[in-house]
């Protein structure tokens, strides 16, 4: 709502109305205060490819930005990502934040789901996973049928983490 400039009839110059006391926008963290709510950092690629020692330790500087989606709650999110390239399309699309959970285990592999390997010769992919008809070996697979499937050595992973989640933009 606009305020007359005066209260001469034949003025029709108005102000906007003094916004001095209302509250400005505040970060999410602020806001939450003592909610017991964990926020999820969405790390850098070189963060992420990290994440195989066992000890996952985000810097701050390899952090973008911190998120909490009340979805992720409850689903173990380690870190999240996003997707670059179109191997994966149509399932994600490159800009898609992908939300993680750290596998410390190869036992807990799920087959035919989303997992985000970190490889030393190839660096961070994105990709369904298969058993391989090589012994020691696994086959990575993308959704995208232009995009050939392919084997990676056990030894060459330093990192497993499943997709639980993510966000997208139309």
């Amino acid at each position: 709502m606009l305020k007359p400039a005066s209260t001469n009839a034949d003025s029709t110059i108005a102000t906007p109305p003094d916004d001095t006391d209302q509250p400005k926008a505040m970060p999410l963290a602020n806001v939450l205060g003592n909610i017991k709510v964990k926020p999820i950092p969405l790390v850098t690629e070189t963060a992420a490819a990290g994440f195989g020692n066992g000890l996952l330790s985000i810097e701050e500087k390899d952090v973008k930005e911190y998120y909490v989606i009340p979805k992720f709650r409850y689903c173990n999110v380690d870190f999240m990502i996003e997707v670059s390239g179109l191997s994966m399309y149509p399932h994600f699309n490159p800009g898609d934040v992908i939300a993680c959970t750290i596998l410390k285990d190869r036992k807990f592999l799920q087959w035919n789901k989303c997992h985000v390997i970190a490889t030393r010769e190839q660096g961070i992919l994105v990709k369904r996973l298969m058993p391989s008809t090589k012994d020691g070996y696994i086959t990575v697979v993308s959704d995208n049928k232009e995009y050939p499937a392919f084997d990676v050595p056990f030894d060459e992973i330093t990192g497993l983490a499943l997709v639980v989640g993510s966000v997208g933009l139309e």
